[in-house]
């Protein structure tokens, strides 16, 4: 069962644009979601360590051009449910919570964006249920198929060494925890050394969120405990046309991982490599990821 509900507080972005914030009763977990816009929708799945507030330069621009935009936090995050243990996190269960969401807001299907760790969701979103997927764009997050065969490298697992860390029981949580959150600063000044303190203040209330970082680390957990030979198993193309955008400079995924195997996304319309822009490129090039997003997604209705 699916069900939603309408916070009755509405909460602003910096510039200013009004957002409706909301739940949605998901199986057996409580997504917490924004949204602003009307028109065909747009679900927007952050990375790691972010929430729906990491898709701040982009939520405005994509209600502007005639979408219903919807950024989420997903389980485990900031004020959705955080259920103990890893075996919580299979991305199965993480994708079906996307499939849940999107029927619960009143929608037969939606465009998506994932970028980092909502990259991987979305992938497996789409391969899961292509019923619910219209179209896919993908920021830096490697297909899983791609991302597997990443690992097999030394080059990746040296750019991947915290994949593994968080996979280890108890100590990731403390060490994130120390001297106020550094690590997840660090993760997050790779982007823009120059965030604001408001802004670093609303990452830090999303991580000090009871049961949130263990939630956040889950993901690995999960995603480590699963064999390849059974992730390789569950790998089918997806039908969706799908558009990759990747920042070059990217610390944390070779430059060759940007590219899908094209018998697994026969629909890719293309990979767009942005040569300035780092694993964070949302952030480093909101306006061209933005247009790159509203012309992939169009045709959508203006909004007067």
């Amino acid at each position: 069962m699916s069900t939603t509900k309408q916070g009755a507080t509405a909460l602003r972005l910096d510039e200013g644009t009004e957002l409706r914030e909301g739940y949605a009763e998901v199986g057996d977990v409580t997504l917490h979601y924004v949204e602003a816009g009307e028109g065909p929708m747009i679900v927007l799945l952050h990375g790691f360590p972010e929430f729906w507030y990491g898709w701040r330069l982009q939520i405005a621009p994509l209600a502007a051009a005639g979408f219903r935009v919807v950024a989420l936090d997903t389980r485990g995050y900031n004020l959705s449910s955080k259920p103990e243990g890893f075996g919580a996190y299979g991305v199965d269960l993480l994708a079906e919570d996307i499939r849940g969401l999107i029927r619960a807001l009143g929608a037969d299907s939606a465009r998506l964006v994932g970028h980092d760790w909502g990259g991987t969701i979305a992938w497996t979103t789409a391969m899961n249920h292509p019923e619910v997927v219209d179209r896919l764009a993908i920021l830096n997050a490697a297909h899983p198929r791609r991302l597997s065969e990443g690992l097999h490298h030394p080059s990746q697992l040296r750019k991947s060494w915290y994949f593994f860390f968080f996979a280890t029981p108890g100590l990731p949580e403390d060490v994130v925890h120390a001297r106020d959150w550094h690590f997840f600063r660090h993760f997050l000044q790779d982007a823009n050394p120059a965030y604001t303190q408001e802004e670093m203040d609303r990452y830090t209330e999303a991580w000090s969120q009871p049961g949130a970082a263990a939630g956040m680390i889950n993901y690995y957990r999960a995603s480590v405990r699963q064999s390849q030979k059974e992730a390789a198993a569950k790998l089918r193309p997806l039908s969706a046309p799908t558009l990759v955008i990747w920042g070059e400079r990217d610390s944390y995924l070779g430059r060759d991982l940007a590219e899908p195997h094209r018998d697994d996304v026969p629909n890719l319309d293309r990979v767009e490599r942005l040569s300035d822009a780092s694993h964070w490129v949302h952030h480093d090039e909101p306006d061209r990821v933005n247009q790159l997003l509203i012309d992939f997604f169009a045709p959508a209705r203006t909004v007067s």
